[in-house]
C-alpha cells in the first residue's frame, strides 16, 4: 500500500550565487518518512509553477518548513524595514492561502519556525521583525558558529498549557527545545491558540481553534533528530497519524481538539 503524501514546502535559493533552486532540508524528509510514515514530496513554493488547488489535490498533508526568508510585512499590513530581513514573496503567495484552505477543509499541516509564523499571519496575526531587540527577550537566533549539532542543540524550556493539546501529546508541561529564529508573534491571529511559551514570553506552540484538522505548529525545529528526540518524535507521529487519517478518508481530527 502506498504511503500518503506530505508536501514539504521548499525555499528559493541561489546556488553558487547565480543558479536559482528550490530546496528543502534533508532532515525534513527524514522526519516525514521515518517518523510520520509518509512519502515526502518537495514543493516548489511559487505560483508560477503550482497552484494551491493542485497542491490540495496531490498532497494529503503539508509540512510548512523553516527558512531564512521571512514573511513580507505587507502580508500583515506593516511597512518593510531593514530589520525584516530577506523575503520570499513567491512562497508567501502559496503558503498563506494554503494554510487558510487547509484550515477550512480539515486537511492536516504542521508548521515549523517560518511555517509557525505563516500560520499566524495567514489567520490575521502580525510578527515582530527581531525578537532579540525587544526588552526582556533573549536571542533566539541560530548561533553563528559551531557544528550543526551545536547549532541545533537544546537551548531553552518551553512551558505548555496544563491539560492542553501539546501537554497531552508530550505528557509534560515543560519540554526542552532548540531555537533558531529571529522573528516571532506580535499580535495573535484569529482563532490562534498559544499553548507554549519560552522563558522570555515568546510564543512557541500554537494551533487553530475549532479547525477540523491537524494544525499544530511550533517555533522551534523538531525535524532535528526527530527519530530520537522525546519532544520531536510525538509531534511527527501525531502529524503522520493525521495525514494517514486524511488519506484514508476518515478526517484528520487526531489530537487536534483542545481539552
Amino acid at each position: 500500500m502506498s504511503r500518503p503524501v506530505v508536501g514539504i514546502i521548499g525555499n528559493s535559493y541561489l546556488m553558487n550565487d547565480e543558479y536559482p533552486t528550490h530546496a528543502g532540508g534533508t532532515m525534513n524528509s527524514e522526519a516525514v518518512a521515518n517518523v510520520s510514515g509518509c512519502l515526502p514530496l518537495l514543493i516548489p513554493a511559487d505560483p508560477r509553477y503550482v497552484s494551491v488547488e493542485e497542491l490540495l489535490e496531490v498532497c494529503d498533508g503539508f509540512l510548512l518548513t523553516g527558512g531564512r526568508p521571512n514573511v513580507h510585512p505587507e502580508e500583515y499590513g506593516e511597512p518593510e524595514t531593514e530589520a525584516h530581513g530577506e523575503f520570499d514573496r513567491a512562497r508567501d503567495a502559496i503558503t498563506l492561502p494554503l494554510v487558510r484552505a487547509c484550515v477550512e477543509r480539515g486537511q492536516p499541516f504542521f508548521g515549523i519556525c517560518r511555517g509557525f509564523q505563516e500560520v499566524n499571519v495567514a489567520m490575521g496575526g502580525t510578527l515582530y521583525p527581531e525578537i532579540r531587540e525587544l526588552p526582556g527577550r533573549m536571542n533566539h537566533r541560530m548561533p553563528p558558529d559551531g557544528t550543526l549539532e551545536e547549532k541545533f542543540a537544546l537551548r531553552h524550556i518551553v512551558t505548555l498549557s496544563d491539560g492542553g493539546v501539546f501537554h497531552r501529546l508530550m505528557g509534560a508541561c515543560e519540554v526542552m527545545t532548540n531555537t533558531l529564529h529571529g522573528q516571532g508573534i506580535k499580535t495573535v491571529g484569529h482563532r490562534i491558540v498559544i499553548e507554549g511559551h519560552a522563558p522570555d514570553g515568546t510564543p512557541e506552540a500554537i494551533y487553530v481553534k475549532d479547525a477540523p484538522g491537524f494544525t499544530l505548529s511550533v517555533q522551534w525545529h523538531p525535524e532535528w533528530d526527530a527519530e530520537n528526540d522525546p519532544v520531536s518524535r510525538p509531534l511527527f507521529k501525531a502529524f503522520g497519524a493525521a495525514v494517514h487519517a486524511w488519506s484514508e478518508g476518515s478526517g484528520a481530527r487526531l489530537i487536534q481538539q483542545s481539552a
